[in-house]
């Protein structure tokens, strides 16, 4: 296990289009950080970045304290999964797993013996005992994935970096795979730099996580840090589902206000003023007996996707997109209603 830096890192393309913007970060020694963000945000380039396979326009990387910008990517020491696996059709299971420590043998000192024995190792932890002689195309999705893995394992790397691995999966699969990847690495302690645009994938996996967008970073963070306090609207706007509520306005007088819309301010943002970004969770957003109620929003029902257990709710309050996540047993079927939207976990944001 190493820490992973990266020291004001830009990497500049040759048509100009700046991929990484001084991308500053560290990953600690046994942490397991998800970069996270949308397509084209940095994320896939600060991966190949930190494995070697693009080079750093400046700034500095390094691994377990050493600058790694000139070393190839083999003298690095690293383990790669990447979306498309990458498995050896014509091999079975063990010769799969093997067949990167066999080639490097005389380069990595590695005994026969050794070799056997990490490669039982990976398939004990991986629980691939009962495929070891299939060909990848006689495996599961799930299979070949943590295949992929455990051959990226047995290299027993200083740092595993993972790039998108769960995309061709399907929902159920996926599911499952984030918990053995998890469960994996608080069994395995590898420090693992994981690239998605998945916000559950991040949530569930990482230890903290970067958001990135347009090359820049735009926080780092547990992952419950990241949703109950993001740094900016991008942040609020791009984790959670449904996202948090985002309104546009001005604090001043103990209330918020927005066009038409007015309301108080909850007691720990009383005291705030100027131009901000109101921003409150959907589940945080409540239904209200009474218009009188001093807190009262009139809204207008505008729809509702019913996802079993919990509703999300569409509103319009005096011209704002409001989203309310509720109990489908609690709704009221009206298409006019009266809300809060005054809670103690609301945020303002400048930007």
């Amino acid at each position: 296990m190493s820490k992973v830096e990266f020291s004001s890192v830009t990497k500049r393309f040759d048509d100009g289009t700046v991929a990484l913007d001084s991308l500053s970060l560290k990953v600690e020694e046994g942490e397991f950080l998800v970069l996270l963000g949308p397509s084209g945000c940095g994320k896939s380039t600060a991966l190949r970045v930190l494995a070697g396979l693009e080079e750093a326009s400046s700034g500095d990387i390094r691994i377990g304290g050493q600058r790694v910008n000139d070393l190839p990517p083999g003298a690095r020491d690293l383990g790669m999964v990447f979306q498309s696996y990458a498995l050896y059709p014509h091999m079975s299971v063990a010769e799969n797993l093997g067949f990167g420590l066999r080639r490097g043998q005389q380069r990595l000192a590695i005994s026969e013996a050794e070799i056997g024995e990490r490669v039982n190792s990976a398939v004990d932890l991986l629980d691939l005992s009962e495929v070891l002689d299939r060909r990848p195309r006689e495996l599961s999705g799930g299979q070949q994935q943590r295949v992929a893995i455990g051959r990226a394992l047995v290299r027993r790397p200083k740092v595993l970096l993972m790039d998108e691995p769960l995309s061709n999966l399907d929902a159920r699969l996926r599911n499952r795979m984030r918990l053995e990847i998890r469960r994996l690495h608080e069994r395995h302690g590898t420090t693992t730099v994981y690239v998605t645009h998945d916000q559950v994938e991040a949530m569930t996996l990482a230890d903290r996580i970067a958001v990135l967008n347009g090359g820049r970073l735009q926080q780092h963070a547990r992952p419950l840090d990241a949703y109950h306090r993001p740094a900016n609207s991008f942040v609020a706007s791009f984790i959670g589902t449904p996202p948090m509520n985002l309104i546009e306005g001005e604090a001043r007088s103990n209330r918020f206000h927005a066009g038409e819309l007015s309301f108080p301010l909850p007691a720990h943002l009383s005291a705030q003023s100027g131009r901000a970004f109101y921003g409150l969770r959907p589940e945080h957003v409540r239904r209200l007996d009474s218009a009188e109620h001093p807190e009262a929003v009139p809204a207008q029902v505008l729809g509702r996707e019913n996802l079993g257990s919990v509703s999300v709710t569409h509103l319009d309050a005096l011209g704002h997109r409001i989203t309310a996540s509720e109990r489908t047993d609690e709704l009221d079927a009206s298409g006019q209603t009266t809300i809060s939207l005054t809670h103690s976990s609301a945020i303002l944001l400048e930007n």
